[in-house]
């Protein structure tokens, strides 16, 4: 099972929305991102303080979280 150290909840920030790293990130934000087409090169582009791994482990994560069929 993967680490998921980066991701984190907190009720104190984004009103306990999952976030990458305690910063105002949600994980949703990024997969909403990556499912409107952006790769991981323009996200970071686009918001400089994320790195590769916080995508990745974004994506993990949620698919983690997702209940799977069977």
């Amino acid at each position: 099972m993967k680490s998921f150290d980066r991701i984190i909840f907190n009720p104190k920030i984004m009103a306990g929305q999952t976030c990458i790293r305690g910063m105002r990130v949600p994980v949703s934000l990024v997969l909403n991102l990556v499912a409107n087409g952006q790769t991981p090169e323009t996200i970071i582009e686009d918001y400089p303080y994320l790195e590769p791994e916080d995508i990745q482990r974004s994506l993990q994560y949620t698919g983690q979280r997702s209940p799977h069929p069977g």
